[in-house]
């Protein structure tokens, strides 16, 4: 036997031996006489075994990530793969008759997250650890998530989120702090989830929670008692913030992070001995987007509290080692909090914040930089930028609009300041985990380096005429087309037909990312069948989202698309054509079934209004072709494939920058010009659509989309529609569209979350 061949054998023998005796030692089972769920207990105490065994990443220098969100998604198969042993484990369980896709199917998911900032936080922190950074995410330890979606008279339902078992993959420590507000003080309770590195080291993600919490406030639905803060701080992430309540409870929660993240970091420095004067020696501090702004006033008041540091000195320390990530330029999203807010939450921070407007004022004259505005509103973006060593944009296009325009003003003053950092995916994830089959023709065809250094998937180009290399690749893609179909039917009760385009749009549910164009698109060719144009090959419309739940145009966007999904699936001259299906309560879990079955990768936001997109990297890499408009990461992923291989419409982001600063877009205009328009939006009020959606929402929405349409739906319709006409032509000439697949999963490993993560700690953290 080889040396290789027996140390694997000796490698399964020991993995074996380790999963019965958890299964004894739990269960007092065989792992043959286990239930999945059983199992995956087993396999959760097995993991944690072998993590506690993996050495931590260590250094002099370390970066602590904050962020608000953490998507971590299911974390089983993702530490099997890191850890390399997910295919011992399939065969030990196969071998006792079990499916370790059955085990992950129990484990519950992690609701740390929403959308794009909190998986690229997950992602982040995988690729921190697997190049053996020494770092640590901050967030908070929310019992119930954003929400869970539920489908109820054609409108999301929000209901509590329930994912914290007794054993998960929460590890309790004795780390403990107080966190004083105005009128009471908290204790917090530390719990770590261990982030284990590809074949590496491992680092942390810092999840505080509150003590005192109470599950009980949550009465029904999502609803609690807003102002019960000593029972209800980490029950929700983004609690509705559509009142005074509201929006309080938001600080209370964010001066909870930051304040139990810059007690543990100096806690840290202090056991480690460190001079807290050369903090930024031994700390870097990324601000993941303006959530824990706060962190920067509360280092300084700690670090001036026993007069040991004065303020000049605390200022400098600070500055030189907190960093910030700009994720947006949507003003919405760039927190501004009333003074008064922040003197009825945190009054000790308040006499920092004037104390850092004043050093600006007294340099700087515009208004526009300004941390403290003419209406007592504090900016937390501008605390960030003047009191930050560095401000990155997420995309190429994001960060130049950044310097052009956004925060020109503070580019001006801060030029060096400045960079771009491209976001990433963790893309052993979203292949090898996700699309395992794609992953072993890949390894098959040109090798496993990719696992390690994904630009080795250029090594695919050399195949782009290779017959039955392309072939091949469509066959993974049926197989999981398939697979998905399947899922599909159990979960939504919708059969669909595995020979039609999947077309696909999964992300936040919000008017910039333009779902309501999709809807569009998808009536204007209902009416073409029932007209009698018929598409050559079905079309399958698939949309994965949430809206927050104080976002009514949001709300009313999903009940129209599932008023369309009821309407066209039941109608015996279009069904076999065309279906429409929402998937209910869009997680990560359904994003690793619908990103390998996707044909089309809508990407439609707005130009200018999407700071990266990181759904569009993970469609790309498992052969999607995309569609987009000039915004984001799009951007990049159009200069990596070329311009025959990804479809392009739109304006450009010059074009609608300029639309809003001479505010001359009438969305009515392009309504009464064209009958192709005019056609779509009525349908929206039309007779077969309010018979079965509500009157109130349908109404709303064409009011907006007739009389505001803030994010330019209508600008770009048409040529949407004409472009997205030709995709589906083009779909029909199958050599040509296998060889955009190729070329799109060979081009995908620049947005690799390693190589940001090099980026970052090559330009930023220098740890």
């Amino acid at each position: 036997m080889a040396i290789v061949d027996l140390q694997k054998q000796l490698f399964d023998n020991k993995l074996e031996t380790q999963m019965t005796d958890a299964a004894k030692r739990l269960f007092d089972k065989t792992l043959a006489e286990c239930e999945e769920k059983e199992l995956f207990y087993v396999l959760l105490d097995v993991t944690k075994d072998l993590s506690a065994m993996t050495e931590p990443c260590e250094g002099e220098k370390k970066i602590y990530y904050i962020s608000a969100e953490f998507l971590i998604g299911k974390l089983l198969s993702n530490n099997l793969l890191n850890l390399g042993i997910y295919k011992h484990v399939e065969e030990i369980l196969v071998k006792n008759g079990k499916s370790l896709a059955a085990v992950e199917e129990c484990e519950p998911e992690p609701s740390l997250g929403n959308g794009g900032l909190g998986r690229l936080a997950a992602c982040f922190l995988d690729s921190i650890a697997t190049l053996g950074l020494p770092g640590a995410g901050i967030g908070l330890n929310y019992h119930f998530g954003l929400f869970k979606q539920e489908f109820k008279d054609r409108k999301q339902c929000a209901v509590k989120n329930d994912w914290i078992e007794e054993k998960s993959w929460l590890n309790a420590t004795d780390v403990s702090f107080e966190v004083k507000y105005k009128d009471f003080t908290v204790k917090s309770k530390l719990y770590d989830i261990d982030v284990i590195g590809y074949n590496n080291g491992i680092d942390k993600l810092h999840l505080f929670d509150l003590e005192s919490l109470d599950e009980s406030l949550v009465k029904e639905g999502i609803n609690f008692d807003k102002e019960d803060i000593e029972k209800n701080l980490t029950l929700f992430l983004y609690p509705d913030d559509s009142d005074e309540a509201g929006n309080l409870l938001r600080i209370y929660q964010q001066y909870f992070m930051v304040s139990n993240a810059a007690q543990l970091i100096l806690q840290e420095m202090r056991e480690k001995k460190y001079d807290l004067r050369k903090l930024y020696d031994h700390a870097v501090i990324q601000i993941n987007d303006t959530h824990p702004t706060m962190i920067i006033p509360e280092l300084i008041r700690i670090l001036t509290e026993d007069k040991a540091i004065g303020m000049d000195e605390a200022i400098e320390i600070v500055s030189k080692t907190c960093a910030y990530t700009n994720h947006t330029i949507l003003a919405e999203a760039l927190e501004k909090w009333p003074l008064e807010y922040l003197e009825k939450v945190v009054p000790a921070l308040v006499p920092i914040i004037k104390e850092l407007d004043k050093r600006v004022a007294s340099k700087y004259k515009d208004p526009k930089v300004q941390i403290i505005d003419k209406d007592n509103r504090v900016h937390m973006a501008h605390i960030d930028i003047h009191y930050g060593f560095s401000i990155n944009g997420v995309a190429a296009i994001h960060t130049d609009i950044l310097k052009d325009t956004e925060l020109n003003h503070f580019y001006k003053i801060y030029p060096e300041k400045f960079n771009n950092k491209t976001n990433g995916i963790t893309f052993r994830r979203w292949l090898m985990s996700c699309n395992p089959a794609l992953c072993e023709y890949l390894t098959e065809t040109i090798g496993d380096d990719f696992k390690r250094d994904a630009d080795a998937l250029e090594k695919l180009l050399a195949y782009k005429d290779d017959a039955q290399v392309l072939t091949k690749l469509e066959a993974i893609k049926m197989d999981n087309k398939r697979a998905l179909i399947s899922y599909i039917k159990e979960k939504e009760g919708v059969e669909l037909d595995e020979n039609s385009i999947f077309d696909i749009q999964i992300k936040r549910l919000h008017e910039y990312k333009r779902q309501q164009m999709n809807v569009l698109y998808i009536i204007h060719k209902y009416l073409e069948i029932k007209g009698g144009k018929k598409p050559v090959r079905p079309l399958t419309f698939l949309f994965g989202a949430k809206a927050a739940p104080a976002y009514v145009i949001a709300q009313d966007i999903i009940h129209l698309i599932l008023v369309l999904q009821e309407l066209v699936n039941k109608d015996p001259e279009v069904a076999p054509f065309m279906k429409v299906v929402m998937v209910e309560n869009y997680n990560v879990s359904y994003a690793e079934r619908l990103i390998p079955a996707c044909d089309i990768s809508e990407q439609i936001s707005l130009a200018s209004k999407e700071a990266s997109g990181t759904g569009n990297m993970k469609f790309m890499l498992n052969g999607a072709v995309t569609l987009g408009t000039a915004d984001g990461a799009n951007v990049e992923i159009g200069e990596l494939v070329g311009p025959d291989n990804i479809y392009t419409f739109g304006k450009s982001s010059e074009e609608v920058i300029e639309h809003y600063a001479k505010a001359d877009y009438v969305s009515k205009e392009y309504y009464e010009n064209s009958e192709v328009i005019k056609e779509a939006v009525d349908f929206i009020v039309s007779e077969e659509v309010m018979k079965l959606g509500h009157k109130e929402q349908l109404e709303r929405l064409y009011n907006e989309l007739l009389n505001k349409d803030w994010f330019m739906t209508l600008l770009d319709l048409e040529e949407y529609i004409e472009v997205k006409d030709r995709m589906f032509a083009d779909f029909e000439d199958r050599e040509k569209w296998r060889r955009m697949m190729l070329v799109n999963i060979a081009k995908a490993g620049f947005f690799s979350s390693d190589r940001t993560i090099a980026e970052y700690n090559r330009d930023i953290w220098k740890l």
